[in-house]
């Protein structure tokens, strides 16, 4: 399979942008809110993360027939900062949950080209395995192991939180149980802390499209596992199949299964329309606020505002005019007007202070 490698770019205003190569799949969250700032999953995507700031303006950007060479120019605004967190997250269209040796490497070690590590003790894979199923009838899916899932899995005991998150991606999840009874442990009591653990992530989880998978009935030694296994599966109205992924039995069956059931179910949104795009970044943020600090004093605050007031020189003259003819334009003048300010009031922009003349 093609790992393809998509783009995230911080933009220079008039220079040279800076981009990012990153792994298809990734998401990238604002590291202070938690919040979604873009998710990398379709071909070919780039997103623009940062803007730049803008660039300064010559002299001659202020020439006029009557001012030909002015003598001022506006310094280039300073660029926004932010800290991101990038998270992978796997794409598949089905996900292999269950407990560690539950026989999720095995089965996608024979049904794909994939070859993931394989042993006998917990937590054998450490990061998910992706492969391409292709079906006897032609049809062709990914899937992916997802390393054993544990009770206290939401809370990160094990592997845990690190791996829950690649299941969100999926549009089908393979839970796949051990009911040889070779390892002591009980089918039923594995199903519902492996449903426990999915539901506590996520709600999406626990909703997802899910199919029963009993596997190693090869070497079962009881058979009321399997058989309370499958009455749980039919009270929870999950479908059922059994199989075994190291002699093949009942795989074919199960995978030529899964493709047409792909078929109905649509691709999977794992964000929420609220959760998506913080960042606007547009080009002109003109909000400003007005605050009365004092019985004759008023604070201006605002995006703008203080950009325009980093950029210009306050001690030449027409670098000043500019920029209260600048401040009128944003609708300043007219806002301290409405608040109620007098002449010989004192007018506060970041350290600056000024005194108002009608």
């Amino acid at each position: 399979m093609e790992n393809q490698v998509l783009e995230i770019v911080v933009s220079e205003k008039n220079g040279k942008d800076l981009v990012l190569k990153v792994p298809k799949g990734t998401v990238i969250k604002d590291f202070e809110t938690g919040r979604i700032i873009c998710d990398l999953s379709e071909d070919g995507q780039k997103e623009l993360v940062l803007r730049g700031g803008r660039g300064g303006k010559g002299n001659v950007h202020f020439a006029t027939s009557t001012r030909q060479v002015p003598d001022f120019a506006i310094d280039g605004e300073k660029g926004k900062e932010i800290e991101v967190v990038l998270e992978l997250k796997s794409i598949a269209d089905v996900g292999l949950v269950g407990f560690p040796n539950a026989g999720k490497s095995t089965l996608l070690s024979v049904v794909t080209s994939a070859t993931p590590k394989i042993a006998d003790y917990p937590f054998t894979t450490l990061d998910p395995n992706l492969g391409v199923v292709k079906t006897k009838s032609g049809e062709s899916f990914i899937i992916a192991d997802i390393p054993g899932i544990i009770e206290g899995a939401s809370e990160g005991v094990g592997l845990g939180l690190k791996f829950l998150r690649h299941v969100e991606r999926t549009r089908l999840l393979f839970h796949m149980i051990d009911v040889s009874g070779l390892n002591g442990r009980d089918a039923v009591q594995d199903f519902e802390q492996i449903n426990n653990e999915l539901e506590k992530y996520s709600d999406k989880l626990i909703n997802k499209k899910q199919i029963v998978v009993a596997n190693k009935i090869d070497i079962m030694q009881d058979r009321k596992q399997l058989e309370n296994l499958k009455k749980k599966a039919e009270e929870k109205k999950l479908e059922f199949f059994e199989i075994s992924g190291a002699t093949r039995y009942g795989v074919d069956e199960l995978m030529e299964h899964v493709a047409k059931v792909l078929k109905t179910l649509p691709k999977e949104d794992i964000f929420d329309n609220d959760e998506k795009m913080v960042y606007t970044l547009d080009d002109d943020n003109t909000g400003f606020t007005i605050e009365k600090t004092g019985e004759h004093e008023y604070y201006v605050s605002g995006p703008d505002i203080e950009n325009l007031m980093r950029r210009v020189n306050i001690a030449d003259h027409e670098s000043f005019a500019y920029m209260q003819k600048m401040l009128k334009k944003l609708g300043v003048e007219d806002a301290l007007r409405e608040k109620g300010v007098c002449e010989g009031d004192t007018i506060r922009i970041l350290d600056w202070h000024f005194e108002y003349y009608m």
